[in-house]
């Protein structure tokens, strides 16, 4: 996995230990690429220390974020929150002050990984000690056996459903694997849909995944629709 100017080719590229940003609704998949606005002054010095060293954050959701409604409660608060098992690792790849105190910066996803343990951390950010996927790192998934017509029909009924346009012609010259990875990340379910796309083992279980959340967010949609006009 390229990412930037760097090739991770295998788990000895990647530290055992890295910084992890807790964020709910965050979706990084591997090739994707995540902009994000950083404020709060612990993860202003995260991306400091980055910059220094390896420029590697993990990205991770929350686990109350996560839990579906009836489930068992997780421990939790706003500072420290119990941290799902499952991420995936970016580098910053742009950067670029606002001028108030905030930075800009891009993240590409280079792989999933799997938390082992927290560690210590340090200025306010937290640590953990990680495993990586190795194949998502040693070999390459094109979605070959993506039914891509199907994600396809399944994109235009939410766009029409959700009155919206979009750049057709980009979208059939893009590769399966972009096309899926994008269609992902830009989609608008909450952290559980989310964690269950991440989660996904590869490309074409996670375009399955995303068509079956959008079939049964239309499904919720047409119900609704039907209810309020009875």
């Amino acid at each position: 996995m390229k990412a930037g100017n760097i090739s991770y080719n295998g788990t000895s590229d990647i530290p055992a230990i890295v910084p992890v940003f807790p964020l709910s609704g965050a979706l990084l998949l591997p090739g994707g690429q995540m902009p994000l606005n950083i404020f709060e002054p612990r993860y202003l010095a995260m991306i400091d220390d980055a910059l220094c060293t390896d420029r590697l954050i993990a990205m991770v959701q929350p686990k109350h974020a996560c839990q579906k409604s009836g489930g068992k409660p997780h421990k939790q608060s706003d500072d420290h929150p119990e941290l799902c098992d499952l991420g995936c690792l970016g580098r910053i790849t742009a950067y670029q002050e606002s001028g108030d105190g905030r930075y800009m910066i891009n993240l590409s996803g280079i792989c999933r990984y799997r938390i082992i343990r927290e560690v210590a951390g340090c200025s306010g950010y937290r640590k953990c000690e990680i495993s990586a996927f190795e194949t998502e790192l040693s070999q390459c998934d094109d979605g070959a056996d993506v039914d891509r017509d199907s994600l396809l029909k399944t994109f235009r009924k939410y766009l029409s459903a959700n009155d919206m346009e979009a750049d057709w012609d980009s979208i059939r010259q893009a590769s399966t694997e972009t096309l899926v990875t994008a269609l992902c990340m830009m989609s608008p379910y909450g952290p559980a849909e989310k964690q269950a796309l991440l989660e996904a083992e590869d490309l074409r279980t996670r375009a399955d995944t995303l068509i079956a959340i959008t079939e049964i967010a239309l499904a919720r949609e047409s119900n609704d629709s039907g209810s309020g006009l009875q």
